[in-house]
């Protein structure tokens, strides 16, 4: 694993995945972003410059990718429209650069035989009732419910069968929520620390029943890593950390942790198909692999996204007057 070809890794977790690999190997890193709005070149500054390349290009480009991918070890596909609302205002983005980006990709390292990591989601399984003591495992049936989990499934499906038609030497990762550093601050968790820092209460969709998996971006990373170096080609892996919490709950852990009064905060007309929860079970990628996560405390994880929220000023405050003037737009 010499070489490696990020894709999205601009973004929120593929640039703590590049970061985490280049603290944690010697690999040299090649990032490929798009720099849509959730490509940030601040979350890639200050680099290793004998390690690290960065290239603006779009993973649907057929020759630059055949270029990229042909001077690679391993590619860790990352890029993707992720944002469910955006999926429901405008789904073209999502089949461009989720279905038709995917598939350029897997041609390229189906052609120059390259190991192929791609990065998905848990959203692709639907969701589970609030009392169902069932989380989702590896054999879990696709019932995705949104124009972004859909793009999703079609994606992990377009790898399977990569696998099984051409020999792609591939691995899939379904991960639950991350949170961390460098997320935009449209998302649920970086949103209401960073109004809270403004003076403003924070928003939750509906009655705040909503569970998501929470997974600190960092152990994401590395049991990407993990799986690179010893997972089984053709096999997928389901990455959590046991973090389930309800969407009340988290906003009550933020408030309570930045010293506000834990009822501080608004509630705001629910989504479109907000799924009502999802739940890892990652179990096969501990006892075969031998995972586990540093953050298996939530409420620890979750003062160390905030405490990084309060240094890092300078790199969300950029982003957050836009995406506060569109969710106003929205009623939200």
């Amino acid at each position: 694993m010499q070489k490696l070809l990020v894709t999205g890794g601009a973004g929120f977790i593929g640039s703590n995945f590049v970061h985490y690999a280049l603290d944690n190997t010697d690999a040299h890193v090649t990032v490929l972003d798009k720099f849509t709005y959730a490509g940030n070149r601040r979350s890639l500054a200050g680099l290793p410059e004998d390690r690290f390349a960065l290239v603006e290009g779009d993973i649907c480009d057929a020759a630059l990718v055949d270029g990229l991918v042909a001077n690679a070890d391993v590619v860790v596909h990352y890029a993707a429209e992720s944002h469910n609302d955006n999926s429901l205002h405008d789904p073209r983005p999502f089949l461009d650069t989720n279905i038709i980006g995917t598939y350029t990709l897997i041609e390229a390292a189906r052609k120059h035989g390259t190991r192929f990591h791609h990065i998905s989601t848990d959203e692709v399984y639907g969701d589970l009732e609030l009392d169902d003591p069932e989380r989702f495992t590896e054999s879990t049936p696709y019932n995705p419910s949104s124009p972004y989990s859909s793009t999703k499934a079609g994606s992990d499906l377009l790898v399977r069968a990569w696998v099984r038609s051409f020999g792609l030497q591939a691995t899939i990762s379904n991960c639950s929520n991350n949170y961390g550093p460098y997320q935009h601050v449209e998302k649920f968790i970086p949103r209401q620390i960073t109004n809270v820092i403004d003076g403003i209460r924070p928003k939750l969709y509906g009655a705040g029943e909503n569970v998501r998996d929470w997974i600190h971006a960092n152990d994401h990373s590395s049991a990407v890593l993990t799986i690179i170096e010893k997972g089984e080609i053709g096999q997928t892996y389901l990455i959590g950390a046991d973090g389930e919490r309800n969407n009340k709950e988290v906003v009550e852990l933020i408030l309570k942790e930045m010293g506000q009064p834990s009822d501080a905060y608004d509630q705001v007309i629910d989504r479109p198909g907000h799924d009502l929860r999802y739940a890892i079970d990652s179990s096969r990628l501990r006892r075969e692999l031998g995972w586990t996560p540093r953050f298996s405390d939530f409420e620890q994880g979750l003062a160390d996204t905030v405490k990084w929220y309060r240094d890092n000023e300078d790199w969300w405050r950029p982003q957050k007057s836009e995406t506060e003037a569109k969710y106003k737009v929205q009623g939200q």
